[in-house]
């Protein structure tokens, strides 16, 4: 069978029907602790692709320590990004957590089984850096 098709989004254009994703791909939420409404946007949602809670407490502190000296809000969220070497730990998370690793390998599969996926989560990439795009990169090398 053909591999699927990998996507990424982020739930505003969901909600908003701005997302171009692949016909009929299944929404695949990566958020670690989906506020309530998130779930009517996705198909399902796997948290153990989330950064984990002590990234993302450090990246808010930052971020908001950034907006207080006088950063907007994506300026704080990217250049905080840089301040606590996100990209560097997310993916060392992706490799010594069992549990990403599983929940990456189990999509790999899926796509490899001819399903097509669109990553899901809060960001819109075109203004702010987020994981689903580190996670997609992984998802696409594993070809």
């Amino acid at each position: 069978m053909a591999d699927g098709t990998l996507a990424d989004t982020y739930v505003a254009a969901i909600q908003h029907d701005l997302a171009d994703l692949p016909p009929g791909a299944t929404r695949v939420g990566v958020v670690r602790k989906p506020a309530p409404w998130f779930h009517a946007a996705v198909d399902e949602n796997v948290p153990e692709l989330g950064p984990p809670a002590e990234l993302l407490e450090e990246i808010r502190y930052t971020e908001d320590d950034l907006k207080i000296q006088g950063l907007c809000e994506e300026g704080a969220h990217n250049a905080a990004w840089d301040q606590v070497d996100f990209d560097e730990r997310y993916r060392a998370y992706l490799e010594g957590s069992p549990e990403a690793r599983a929940a990456l390998e189990a999509l790999a599969e899926r796509l490899a089984d001819g399903e097509s996926l669109a990553l899901v989560c809060y960001e819109n990439t075109e203004k702010k850096r987020c994981h689903r795009t580190i996670l997609r990169e992984r998802l696409e090398d594993r070809d």
